[in-house]
């Protein structure tokens, strides 16, 4: 049996989970969020706790099981806690402003960058160089930082770019000269 597919799920106060024709829907404070499953999967709600069970042993079903608990798991989370990433714009004169529902970077191109916000997401500025994106789903909140780490990824020569607030870039030492 799957180690992580096994664990049951803990409903926080105030979510609600419902399952219609392979349609798994949690609604919270947050907001809602919905998941189609295939049908190597169920999802049952049994006394407050949420049990994703599989149909037979297959190869196929062994890998659905573990992964749509994590989704559902996922979904609950974000609409009771919501999910955030924070990224730092490393660089001189490279900076970060919000235009609208639009982000506008300064990454050392001749232009501006301006990168609009899906919805359901949102973006605050510490300063002009570090930005957190925050949503109840956090394949979005994924999705959307590695888009704008794509802008300018961290070099490793003077590590200047976007980085996760917790991203290592490893160093290079530059020409050494010859002599």
């Amino acid at each position: 049996m799957s180690r992580i597919g096994k664990l049951p799920i803990d409903l926080p106060q105030g979510v609600s989970l419902t399952v219609e024709d392979s349609v798994v829907k949690v609604k919270g404070p947050k907001g809602a969020l919905e998941q189609s499953i295939r049908p190597e999967v169920s999802v049952a709600v049994v006394d407050n706790q949420v049990v994703v069970n599989r149909a037979d042993d297959s190869k196929p079903a062994k890998s659905f099981h573990g992964l749509y608990r994590k989704l559902v798991s996922n979904m609950i989370s974000g609409v009771s806690e919501g999910f955030s990433k924070t990224l730092l714009i490393i660089g001189v004169g490279y900076r970060v402003e919000m235009s609208g529902n639009n982000l506008l970077f300064n990454l050392g191109y001749s232009n501006p960058i301006e990168f609009p916000l899906e919805e359901g997401l949102t973006a605050t500025l510490d300063g002009n160089n570090k930005l957190t994106i925050s949503g109840i789903d956090s394949q979005k909140v994924g999705q959307v930082c590695s888009e704008i780490r794509s802008l300018r990824p961290p070099e490793p020569y003077k590590g200047k770019g976007v980085r996760y607030e917790n991203e290592y870039v490893r160093r290079k030492i530059g020409k050494a000269g010859i002599k």
